[in-house]
């Protein structure tokens, strides 16, 4: 019956749209916000639009964040000189939970993928670059998940990097090939950060 109800059905397709959400859990989505009265509904749609509006990359890490500069850039206390290259900022929350990694990141926003059209200009590795040439570098840890495309991407940067006089790492993974940094427990990313070699 829900699919005769035009307005649900069009909710349920917004929620379709977001990542990891499903047929039947964007139904049931839609179906939680008909639940909400109208002003918490206002509220989760205020909420939504705050977030579109507030929330930027940071103009040195290119991490999100809704201050000038991001809070991890902005702290005196991490080690400049020490760079973690992810492929996305979720990557970000998971490695900060570890609380052992005190240098500072660089979020390229995917990994390098031809056959879905992304190629190396298509990511945030101009800006990378323009951060090295200020010369306060000294090590780029490549933290790309361990799948081909990770791989093919982390590859890049080291002979993109390796040129340049700079250390470049890898982690060591501890986790297995084909799933996602951001769902890895913090003693096995404590671990692979440990455990970093030579690529």
């Amino acid at each position: 019956m829900a699919e005769y109800i035009e307005s649900l059905q069009k909710l349920a397709e917004k929620f379709a749209r977001l990542e990891g959400v499903g047929r039947k859990s964007a139904m049931k989505m839609a179906f939680s916000v008909l639940d909400m009265s109208v002003e918490e509904a206002g509220e989760f749609a205020a909420a939504i639009l705050d977030a579109k509006e507030k929330i930027h990359l940071c103009p040195i890490c290119q991490n999100i964040t809704d201050k000038d500069v991001c809070p991890i850039c902005a702290d005196l206390n991490r080690d400049k000189t020490t760079v973690c290259v992810v492929s996305d900022p979720k990557v970000v929350i998971s490695m900060e939970k570890v609380r052992e990694y005190k240098g500072v990141y660089h979020v390229l926003h995917g990994v390098i993928s031809p056959m879905n059209g992304v190629t190396p200009d298509k990511l945030k590795i101009k800006e990378l670059l323009e951060r090295i040439g200020d010369g306060e570098i000294e090590e780029v840890i490549v933290a790309t998940n361990p799948t081909v495309e990770g791989e093919a991407t982390a590859m890049y940067l080291a002979r993109l990097l390796k040129p340049l006089g700079l250390k470049v790492t890898r982690l060591a993974y501890g986790v297995p090939m084909g799933s996602d940094l951001e769902y890895a427990d913090e003693i096995t990313l404590f671990r692979a950060i440990e455990g970093r070699t030579d690529v």
